[in-house]
């Protein structure tokens, strides 16, 4: 007699660039025979798991990995309105063709998006509308994205308010809610192996970024560099970000316990290292593979 797959309600945490992690954890659990019957997602977590609701994680993961560093500078559109570096339009784009014109209302299972209002300062479920914008809103990295609006509110980042979004799935008709956390402690240190071209991008996109960094800092700063010359503007952004959302996330991981927290460690890459793809995925694997073998 077949064993019936575990229903599981899962919800995928913010954190940058540490949600390729995602990635991973969602192909273990599968693997592991689980049944992913709901999703929730904050910021990256819920780029990712709309990728996954709508059948097209396997098609980003594949585009993700073979970004040169041409494809990444083409995508960065500056801002010009004085609310984030970004418009986000030329990465949005592509990500639509991946999606396609999608409602939430009509994927196979229930998503949620987590944003935040910043005008009212209060913390928004997005379970219904046009999916795309959903991850639009609450994927929009203060500073970084423009905000998004939808009916009327203007939203951002997810992640700020909520980090880890449990609460939505409370709800839910599944045997089990199991959470990916990217901003957990874990001393254990897992050794991925990355192939030569893996290495050979990374360097080239990583001195672009930092280019980018040193020109907008250039620009924005009014005082002379000072003692921090090592840190860029977005590493001091990218700190500022991972200390706030890992205070925020023990509050609310005190109010809402899920079955299983998958945590892969915060100081896994930076919050903006978006060209550590590969490795993040492998390191979402890995530890998953430990997390459910316990």
């Amino acid at each position: 007699m077949t064993q019936r797959k575990q229903k599981i309600s899962l919800v995928l945490g913010s954190g940058g660039a540490r949600g390729y992690a995602h990635i991973g954890v969602i192909e273990e659990l599968e693997k592991a025979g689980y049944e992913i019957a709901s999703i929730c997602g904050s910021s990256m977590g819920a780029l990712i798991g709309a990728l996954y609701a709508s059948g097209k994680l396997e098609e980003f993961k594949e585009w993700t990995l073979t970004l040169g560093m041409f494809d990444v500078v083409k995508l960065l559109d500056f801002s010009f309105t004085g609310k984030g570096i970004l418009q986000g339009d030329k990465v949005f784009s592509v990500i639509e063709k991946i999606i396609g014109d999608v409602m939430i209302e009509d994927l196979p299972l229930p998503y949620t998006a987590v944003a935040t209002d910043i005008i009212k300062q209060k913390e928004v479920w997005i379970q219904k509308g046009r999916l795309l914008d959903a991850v639009r809103a609450s994927i929009a990295i203060p500073t970084i994205f423009t905000p998004k609006e939808i009916s009327g509110r203007h939203l951002i980042d997810g992640g700020v308010l909520n980090p880890l979004p449990i609460a939505p799935t409370m709800s839910d008709a599944t045997d089990k809610t199991i959470a990916v956390s990217l901003n957990a402690q874990i001393a254990k240190k897992y050794q991925i192996d990355i192939p030569k071209t893996e290495h050979e991008k990374e360097t080239k996109i990583q001195k672009i970024f930092f280019e980018m960094a040193q020109k907008t800092e250039r620009l924005l700063s009014k005082e002379p560099q000072s003692a921090y010359d090592h840190m860029g503007m977005f590493d001091i952004m990218g700190r500022t970000i991972d200390i706030m959302q890992h205070a925020v996330l023990e509050c609310k991981m005190a109010g809402y316990a899920p079955d299983l927290t998958i945590g892969i460690p915060h100081n896994a890459c930076g919050f903006y290292e978006f060209n550590r793809a590969y490795e993040m995925i492998e390191l979402g694997r890995l530890i998953t593979k430990d997390q459910i073998s316990i």
